[in-house]
């Protein structure tokens, strides 16, 4: 019933009269193609948006071994995918079937007018392109792109959390258990030692490549326009994604950047429940995904992997650097870079980053200990979602803190949650002492701080959610922060030696008047995913009484 129920969302029906409310609402322009013509080739960029009025449309997946029918439009129906708003590649090709086929055309920027315009017909659209890229994300049969690579590769790992956090379809093709391997790599010419490989359909894309290079290739990184932009937002978590909203929104030039993908440390969460209108809870990429689409509708740009690397101001604008890129004027700025999680204080546990330890719980670190214990590590909420998560692949998980108390950092609802799943186990008073593997995390050995007993546990997955560090490396002097590094705003700032103005500072406002903080990577933020949305949305009140300032 509920993939039943899917279907019918992401395949509806048009009729006579909503046709002729979206012609009200933009332009569509009759075009008519002949049996076989192609409406959309897999690749395009800024590919149309199509209505069918006679005839037929197939819509066909080219990323596997043989080409395969996705599904068939007919009267009433429509193409089209996320990719429309997200300025990506279409991941499939629409050819024209049944003879003489007859199609309402509408252009990206008039596919986008429509949804801003026409409320009715926007929620139509926009939940049928969600659906389908569930059911595609779901299907057993969708290959999308090939990565081929090791478990025990660091890259390999790499490549795949770059895809699944901006959430390109892909197949993961482990070179310790999947049975195609061997015949795939003589396909593509390669051996192991040039994996991770990245493919589609019958054609070798790269080897090993860096972030911005696959980026590139398979159409994620979107460039920024040159202009002044009245809003740049520098990180996509929660903060950032409701300020690109409310700024995109309400008519403010807005675009955001972020040096991996959309989401933040939220985006990689199984299972947030206390969200307020989500009493049945949602993943983080589900929020993220939904926020990102939000905002792309409403006319916001986000370009990915775009790196702050510098700050500096010219003439009341300021002047950001990004990675290389053409610097980035702005009229106002808000930094919602979150933080990160701390290294563990352990000798030699980098070198099994990405081969034993993670800094996320989502599928793709799970299927790496899926029937194996897991070690999670921390005392937070990041922590328990980990856990409650993971207890669902890993044969067992360890719970290590250094307390001997859940209930100090952690929500109570989590909390419970850990205590009635039968194979969690918390170890209190207790941290990692040393970390034993070849080549890739086999072993951890663990010290009690109360009794100084010590213990080694086999496990090929440590979760590491201790403390936070800003990402904060890249402002200026001219942004202040606190001892620990997050930035100050408001009341914290007023007697600033850098603020140059009489009246006082806004809320959300730093030491540089018309540069704003929220969420995680501010002062006095309360790290919660419903907090720094409101901050992110709020900041943009303050954003237009700046604006009025200049």
């Amino acid at each position: 019933m509920a993939e039943h129920t899917l279907h019918s969302i992401a395949f509806p029906v048009l009729d006579e009269a909503q046709i002729a409310q979206a012609a009200n609402c933009t332009t569509l322009t009759p075009k008519h193609y002949q049996d076989g013509e192609t409406l959309i080739a897999i690749g395009d960029r800024a590919f149309k948006f199509f209505i069918v009025k006679s005839g037929e449309v197939e819509i066909l997946d080219y990323s596997g071994d043989e080409p395969k029918t996705i599904t068939t439009h007919r009267k009433g129906e429509f193409t089209g995918d996320i990719s429309h708003l997200t300025g990506a590649p279409a991941i499939f090709s629409a050819i024209a079937r049944g003879g003489d086929c007859e199609v309402l055309e509408i252009s990206g920027e008039a596919l986008r007018h429509l949804l801003n315009q026409c409320p009715s017909l926007s929620d139509i659209i926009l939940q049928a392109f969600i659906a389908r890229r569930q059911l595609l994300r779901e299907s057993p049969n969708f290959i999308g792109l090939r990565v081929i690579g090791s478990r025990y590769s660091a890259d390999t790992f790499r490549v795949r959390d770059f895809l699944t956090r901006n959430r390109v379809l892909f197949t993961w093709v482990d070179l310790e258990t999947d049975p195609q391997v061997n015949q795939l790599l003589k396909e593509f010419g390669v051996t192991e030692a040039d994996t991770p490989v990245v493919a589609c359909a019958h054609m070798l894309l790269l080897r090993n490549p860096s972030n911005q290079k696959l980026a590139d290739e398979v159409g994620i990184h979107q460039s920024l326009e040159r202009t002044v932009y009245d809003l740049l937002v520098v990180g996509a978590g929660p903060a950032g994604l409701a300020a690109a909203v409310y700024g995109a929104s309400e008519g403010l030039r807005t675009a955001v950047l972020d040096g991996v993908g959309p989401g933040g440390q939220a985006g990689s969460s199984m299972r947030i429940e206390n969200y307020l209108g989500f009493p049945t809870g949602l993943t983080g990429a589900e929020l993220t995904d939904r926020a990102t689409l939000q905002a792309e509708k409403f006319g916001a740009r986000l370009s990915v992997p775009t790196a702050a690397t510098r700050l500096s101001f010219e003439n009341g604008y300021a002047i950001l650097d990004a990675g290389g890129s053409e610097p980035i004027t702005t009229k106002c700025l808000l930094i919602a870079t979150g933080a990160q999680y701390r290294r563990l204080d352990v000798e030699g546990f980098e070198r099994f980053e990405g081969t034993g330890v993670y800094y996320a719980a989502t599928p793709a670190e799970a299927l790496l200990c899926r029937g194996c214990p897991a070690v999670v590590v921390g005392g937070g909420n990041s922590a328990g979602q980990a856990a409650v998560f993971l207890a669902g692949h890993a044969s067992r998980v360890l719970v290590l803190i250094r307390g001997d108390d859940l209930n100090k950092n952690m929500s109570s609802y989590l909390v419970r949650r850990i205590e009635q799943t039968s194979n969690i186990e918390l170890i209190g008073n207790s941290t990692i002492r040393r970390t034993m593997g070849n080549g890739h995390l086999e072993a951890i050995e663990i010290v009690n701080s109360q009794n100084g007993q010590k213990r080694t546990i086999e496990t090929p997955a440590v979760f590491s959610f201790i403390g936070a560090t800003p990402r904060t490396d890249w402002l200026p002097p001219e942004i202040e922060r606190d001892a620990k590094g997050f930035v100050r705003t408001g009341a914290a700032v007023a007697q600033s030696m850098h603020w140059g103005v009489t009246r006082a500072p806004y809320l959300l406002e730093t030491s540089h008047p018309g540069v704003f903080a929220a969420g995680d990577v501010r002062s006095g933020s309360v790290k919660r995913v419903a907090s720094a949305v409101g901050e992110g949305a709020m900041s943009v009140q303050f954003v237009h009484e700046y604006l009025k300032e200049m």
